[in-house]
């Protein structure tokens, strides 16, 4: 009971209901959540950490990004979809934060295309700076057994 007390504690308050919802919908990196949410980078990342500390986001690295999300199944996964269905769908703030979630979308695919696009010429060179795709293939066949 204490750990849902906890996770429950951790959920409630404005910011971090904020952060539940936007984190629902995608892998958010810090900077694209203080640009949704607008607050400081310090105050996200305290927030944060106690979403993650609670069970009620996950954070991963993804090369020199740390992005996160909503946890797919873990007991914090199995309360994080009841708590957001209780926010209302008509919410300012949340509606704000869901327009600015899809400007952030948008730029990221911006940057995608603008990247291969520029390394187009490039890209065979590029990618054998990386390990090749058979090397990881048995890695991750070994791995599993």
């Amino acid at each position: 009971m204490e750990q849902v007390l906890a996770r429950l504690r951790a959920a409630a308050e404005a910011t971090r209901l904020r952060l539940l919802a936007i984190c629902a919908e995608c892998e958010l990196t810090v900077s694209e959540i203080t640009q949704i949410i607008g607050q400081s980078q310090p105050r996200v990342s305290r927030h944060l950490k106690l979403l993650c500390e609670a069970g009620l986001l996950v954070r991963f690295r993804e090369g020199t990004w740390v992005f996160y999300r909503t946890p797919h199944n873990s007991a914090g996964a199995d309360l994080v979809r009841p708590i957001l269905d209780l926010l209302p769908m008509d919410d300012e703030t949340l509606s704000l934060d869901r327009a600015r979630l899809d400007q952030v979308k948008v730029q990221r695919e911006q940057i995608a295309t603008e990247y291969f696009r520029a390394n187009a010429k490039d890209w065979d060179r590029i990618r054998s700076l990386h390990v090749d795709e058979a090397v990881v293939e048995k890695a991750l066949l070994d791995a599993v057994g």
